[in-house]
């Protein structure tokens, strides 16, 4: 026993000895010096626990012989996984009652250890209460199931281990298995499938460490699993797939580690904020084109999806065996496949022998599309098989009429094929089948508005069109059912971002001559060729347009028109341009990109339909809503100024607006009389959502000035609608996000009209304060920073505008910044598309000079945007 005076001292001791140990290690993980660091800084810790065992001063009060006890690591640490923030779990077991002494004992060995910062968790029990807390919460069973030794009495450890498969694991390991299968599946619906999200989740997400976890938790029960290692050995994993599945989660722990360093606190979600800086950290490179972020998120996604495949086979195979309860919906088909050398084995399709696959490659795709018949999953084994046998496919194979058939009635399958197509390319097939697919493999857009790896996306995107077959989407319902050719759009969908493999700039343009190499082998009629080809290089043709040019103006329908030329085509670009964008995400597609497309795409097909007599066809709406205004009854008030008005509203504007939209409007241009400006605040058509629509005596800088004040008060601008009278009347219609206190959002609305009044009277310098502001409340570090700011000038696309096009990241300020510059390069904003809905904003202004002129000389357009340029740079 230690002298009294030395305890403190030792505790100490030993945990600033293991602090600074601990340091040290670290510090050679980080230099790439230490490739065993889990179980080294595990090992620290037991040294830690050991060493204050020995010299321990309640330990012996206790009494060790009467009443024998010992000190196991669980959890992670009991798995000899301790990541640098992970928490540290220890048991303190007792064979039969604690004793008081033993707290003591724990704040002896576990005090010093949170004095140095370390989450440390603990539990002190007898043998008996563990058997009867893990009956009770399997949540308290699956820690113990990866118990370990530290020190103490063995043997209390071991009857521990006896104990726990005797009573819990032999009696109940059928619940016990399908509860790890239902309480995983809750953790996949929770956290996503991390092989296609960029912010997985690293343990909790479906292809994170959790499976792992699980593969070995039913192994143990099933086999008693005593090492990873075992997986091989008791034929869970072939040879090849153990030495990969222990590559894959080697990777995962060594992002981990690098991420809880990165954090300095344990973090399983790779958010964005940090991971280019943990690029940076693991000294990934950049390679063919590819930033070293992407190349470490491809690397990520494609180790993750490989434990989700594993760990599905695994579920699929042994736990379907076991007769355990499934989570999912049993598959079974009563059918039988109608190829020789396929049979269905446990409701799993599989090979007859390998040696059938030899005698007939084409096996290889009939397989896929015998599941997609039978909706019946392929089987551990025949992955496998496929896998080994991928070299048959080679380019005499890939390109005979009866395998490219085979595919083609695939594509052509209704939903759900997502599971073919995914099994497909998780087992090479389709990178053998096309080879350029290899290049998007894995393949990150780092951004926050592609969620998906381009090889995920291209499968997501085939799906999306199919589905329109049974969407609630009337016209994208109608027009897929009305498609002759329904083949060349699932070719085009399947195709259309493969230009994204090549370092080449332009990915629709690669991506076509792609393409068309592509099917020119397979076979393909040269009119199909040619209309993928066109598809892939404009698909997104007509979403860049709706979202940068103002759709209202004839003209840009009429180019719309004279580009594609043909209704069919239409009809499959946008049907193309719909599933393209709703399989990108929420940021890509919105009920506001989604109004903006199918108002494009009917004005479009209208054109087609009648020629090019786009200026008629806008005469005869406008006279009709000419006409329905003045036999509105709501109208009859202002009926004879009506006609007055109409002479000043521009055509873009009554093509725009709709009738009782003009009535109101009318309405708040008579409230104006000699005041700056008048406002309407309304609720969007989203709850959370303000249209703020300001009539205000035209001038100079206006939709600047009213910018920055929203941006001084603190309101978020996500679209603005631009119309300008005759009469010098602006009518400005914002939408914007509420203030995020609605008690008190009357008062902000009013304090924020007494700013644009003092802003319009110049009695607010507008530029000096949102410059102010601005430099407290520095732009998000967006990732797409890496991504130089860029301005494009167009004078061809409009006959009475110069077309501006900003591409740069969001940050507070940003309309006002540009707005304000264009002011004082002597530009007049017309028309502004606010795209702050994307990761890198496109903001595209319709402007002219104050004299009402377009700009077209070569020296103004290169002072505008230069100017632009500055200025956004100097917010950077």
């Amino acid at each position: 026993m230690l002298p009294p005076t030395s305890k403190a001292d030792a505790e100490i001791s030993a945990a600033s000895l293991l602090k600074e140990k601990r340091k040290r290690l670290v510090s050679h993980f980080l230099k790439g010096k230490c490739p065993e660091f889990l179980v080294q800084h595990t090992k620290l810790f037991d040294d830690y626990f050991c060493e204050r065992f020995e010299t321990s001063s309640a330990g012996p009060k206790i009494g060790i012989t009467r009443n024998p006890f010992t000190i196991v690591a669980i959890g992670g640490y009991g798995r000899k996984e301790q990541c640098i923030r992970s928490d540290i779990d220890v048991l303190f077991l007792f064979r039969k009652d604690i004793p008081d002494a033993a707290e003591a004992l724990v704040q002896e060995m576990i005090y010093p250890l949170w004095d140095i910062g370390l989450e440390v968790g603990y539990a002190v029990r007898s043998i008996e209460e563990c058997i009867l807390f893990a009956r009770k919460d399997y949540e308290t069973l699956t820690p113990i199931m990866d118990a370990r030794f530290i020190c103490g009495v063995s043997q209390v450890y071991m009857e521990l281990l006896s104990a726990v498969k005797d009573r819990l694991i032999c009696r109940k390991s059928k619940d016990l298995i399908a509860w790890l299968v239902e309480r995983n599946q809750k953790r996949h619906d929770r956290f996503g499938d991390c092989s296609y999200l960029l912010e997985p989740n690293l343990k909790e997400g479906q292809g994170g460490l959790r499976d792992y976890h699980t593969m070995l938790w039913i192994a143990r029960i099933q086999v008693n699993l005593k090492e990873p290692r075992d997986l091989e050995y008791e034929g869970y994993l072939s040879h090849d797939e153990y030495h990969r599945f222990v590559s894959a989660v080697s990777f995962i722990w060594q992002v981990r580690n690098h991420l809880h360093h990165l954090c300095n606190r344990k973090c399983d979600q790779l958010h964005f904020e940090y991971q280019i800086r943990l690029a940076e950290s693991m000294k990934v490179e950049r390679v063919h084109g590819l930033l070293p972020v992407e190349r470490l998120l491809g690397i990520l996604h494609g180790h993750m999806e490989f434990i989700k495949q594993q760990y599905q086979m695994f579920i699929r195979e042994y736990a379907a065996a076991k007769r355990i309860r499934r989570i999912r919906r049993s598959r079974k088909t009563s059918r039988s496949p109608g190829v020789k050398g396929i049979k269905i084995n446990k409701d799993t399709l599989t090979f007859t022998s390998s040696n059938k696959i030899l005698q007939t490659p084409e096996l290889l795709v009939e397989i896929f599309k015998e599941s997609a018949t039978l909706k019946a999953p392929l089987s551990a084994e025949a992955k496998r098989l496929i896998k080994e046998f991928s070299y048959l496919i080679d380019s005499d194979l890939r390109n005979i009429p009866s395998v490219v058939s085979a595919f083609e009635k695939i594509l052509l399958m209704p939903p759900p094929t997502l599971d073919v197509m995914n099994d497909m390319l998780s087992t090479g097939f389709l990178q053998r089948f096309i080879p350029e697919v290899q290049c998007v493999v894995n393949r990150i857009q780092y951004n926050d508005y592609h969620l998906y790896p381009v090889d995920r996306h291209l499968i997501l995107t085939v799906e999306t069109v199919k589905s329109f077959g049974a969407s609630s989407d009337l016209l994208c319902g109608t027009l897929y059912h009305e498609l002759k050719e329904k083949k060349t759009l699932l070719w085009a969908a399947l195709l259309h971002d493969i230009g994204k493999g090549r370092p080449e700039r332009g990915h629709c343009r690669t991506g076509s001559r792609m393409a068309k190499q592509i099917l020119a082998q397979k076979g393909l009629k040269p009119e199909e060729i040619d209309t993928v080809s066109f598809l892939v290089r404009n698909h997104l043709f007509l979403i860049e347009t709706a979202t940068r040019r103002d759709i209202q103006d004839e003209e840009t329908a009429i180019a719309c028109a004279r580009e594609i030329k043909d209704m069919d085509r239409l009809k499959m670009l946008y049907l193309l341009s719909v599933a393209d964008a709703m399989s990108t995400g929420p940021k890509a597609w919105n009920e506001w990109t989604a109004a903006l497309l199918r108002d494009l795409f009917l004005k479009v097909l209208t054109t087609l339909e009648s020629g090019e007599l786009a200026s008629r066809e806008s005469a005869e709406i406008i006279e009709r809503k000419k006409q329905e205004l003045l036999g509105h009854e709501p109208a009859t008030e202002i009926a004879e100024e009506l006609e007055s008005f109409f002479d000043v509203m521009s055509q873009r504007y009554l093509l725009y607006a709709k009738s009782q939209e003009i009535i109101n409007h009318i309405k708040l241009y008579k409230r104006l009389g000699e005041a700056d400006f008048v406002w309407d605040i309304a609720t969007g058509y989203e709850s959370d959502t303000r249209q703020v629509t300001i009539c205000a005596k035209d001038r100079p800088g206006l939709l600047s000035r009213i910018a920055g004040v929203f941006t001084l008060s603190g309101l978020n601008i996500l679209d603005v609608q631009v119309f300008t009278w005759k009469n010098h009347i602006a009518l400005d219609i914002f939408k914007v996000e509420p203030p995020p206190d609605k008690a008190f959002e009357a008062e902000k609305w009013n304090r924020t009209g007494k700013m644009l009044q003092d802003a319009l009277w110049d009695r607010l310098d507008i530029t000096a304060a949102v410059r102010r502001r601005m430099s407290v409340y520095r732009p998000r570090r967006s990732p797409t920073l890496g991504k130089p700011h860029h301005v494009i000038i167009d004078n061809e696309a409009s006959s009475f505008f110069t077309i501006i096009e900003v591409f740069t990241y969001d940050f507070p300020g940003l309309l006002f910044l540009i707005t304000d510059t264009l002011f004082r390069c002597k530009l007049d904003v017309w028309v502004a598309k606010i795209g702050t809905k994307v990761d890198q904003v496109v903001d595209v202004f319709y402007v002219r000079d104050f004299d009402g002129q377009k700009v077209d000389s070569t020296e103004q357009v290169s002072s505008i945007k230069q100017a632009v340029l500055n200025a956004l740079q100097g917010a950077s």
